[in-house]
């Protein structure tokens, strides 16, 4: 069973916000006021996609579930003693790098090793100096912190050349161990479930009618996978209209995302109902805007996150301001992970190949927590290592 506690300092409990949906509101796209099973949900005229509508409420409900049992890993090598990691992150005021670098360093006290972080700011040239610094420590393990590993193609064959295992975060599109570039494993959710999830929320909330904005920052691959992913999904939906495609790079989003909102909503005074984002920070940078130009916090327009669920999203989802909902990434999950995959590296052990279910998060179902994991993972990791 998920469950759904506040944030302790110092302790990373396995809680849940877990999943999803459908908050009551008032959509502009031809519905009438909905019930109380979502945003927009109308009860009184024909669906704008009948079919693809069933297809994404279907698919809604099975996001929704809070029963999931553990279904990762139970057995592997113990811990293998004494190591240090570097963790190199893209931006560290990138939310989801962030947690996952935080649930590292968690999982690193219990297993007894050190974890080192390197901030490469955003930048392409802070990125490849932050890979250079990593190489030159000549850690155990680094993990390549939410960032294209072929924009540090140099560094990357340095480590490769002294044989230090590289384990990437959201590094590429898909979850696993990679060929080219050379990862023992890429840790993220689905990207296809978790682009899918978010438009699929979109479709079923506003009854298959609804005025969308995407956000995305094209600057990153798999950022601009994830976006074209849920554009294709919105577009089996005939009554869901892709108004704009915004391409703000993370690092410019709390500059460039107030100024943007302004002008959307100039644009599209009273076609825009709904919002979806690669990531949830680009709405805690349009609060303001919105806040602005006198939009209510509920809404619309409903925007939805797809990734990555951290603890300013989960508070604005949960007091329904400016954010109705996040397919959240399981960050401190995942920095176990990094972890307890480095120690099968070197104890010369295959990756688990475990990929962490995808979920939606509303005010709903969210009950106040402050973050999504599945239970069970901590008990789960530290019986694998002994500890």
């Amino acid at each position: 069973m998920h469950r759904n506690r506040k944030a302790t300092p110092g302790v990373l409990k396995p809680r849940s916000a877990a999943t999803a949906l459908l908050v009551a509101a008032t959509v502009l796209a031809g519905c009438g006021r909905g019930s109380s099973s979502g945003p927009g949900v109308s009860t009184s005229g024909p669906s704008g996609c009948p079919e693809a509508h069933a297809r994404a409420q279907a698919a809604v409900g099975r996001a929704e579930r809070t029963d999931i049992p553990w279904n990762g890993p139970t057995s592997g090598p113990k811990a293998v003693a004494g190591k240090t990691i570097v963790y190199v992150a893209q931006t560290m005021t990138n939310p989801g790098v962030a947690g996952a670098a935080d649930g590292a360093r968690d999982a690193a006290r219990v297993i007894g090793w050190n974890v080192r972080v390197i901030d490469g700011g955003g930048t392409p040239a802070g990125i490849q100096a932050a890979m250079s610094e990593a190489v030159a420590l000549k850690p155990a393990g680094i993990v390549i912190g939410g960032f294209d590993p072929d924009s540090t193609s140099q560094q990357v064959a340095r480590a490769g050349a002294a044989r230090i295992p590289l384990i990437g975060w959201h590094a590429v599109a898909a979850p696993g161990p990679s060929r080219r570039p050379e990862l023992f494993t890429n840790i993220t959710t689905k990207v296809e479930d978790v682009a899918a999830a978010s438009a699929q929320w979109i479709i079923a909330s506003s009854n298959g009618r609804a005025g969308v904005v995407l956000f995305t920052d094209a600057s990153i691959p798999f950022a601009k996978n994830k976006s074209e992913l849920i554009r294709k999904e919105l577009a089996t939906c005939a009554g869901v209209k892709l108004l704009a495609y915004e391409n703000i790079p993370i690092p410019d989003a709390s500059s460039r995302t107030p100024q943007e909102i302004s002008s959307l909503l100039s644009r599209f005074p009273a076609r825009w109902t709904y919002s979806v984002a690669i990531n949830d920070l680009y709405f805690a940078d349009a609060a303001p805007a919105f806040r602005a130009a006198g939009r209510k916090g509920s809404g619309p327009p409903f925007n939805i996150g797809a990734g990555d669920g951290d603890p300013s999203a989960f508070q604005r989802v949960n007091n329904k301001q400016y954010q109705a909902a996040t397919v959240p990434e399981p960050l401190s999950l995942q920095g176990w992970q990094i972890v307890d995959e480095f120690n099968r590296a070197f104890s010369g052990r295959p990756a688990s190949g475990y990929v962490a279910p995808v979920h939606i998060t509303t005010a709903d179902n969210g009950h106040g927590a402050t973050t999504w994991d599945p239970s069970g993972y901590q008990e789960a990791y530290r019986k694998i290592w002994g500890k």
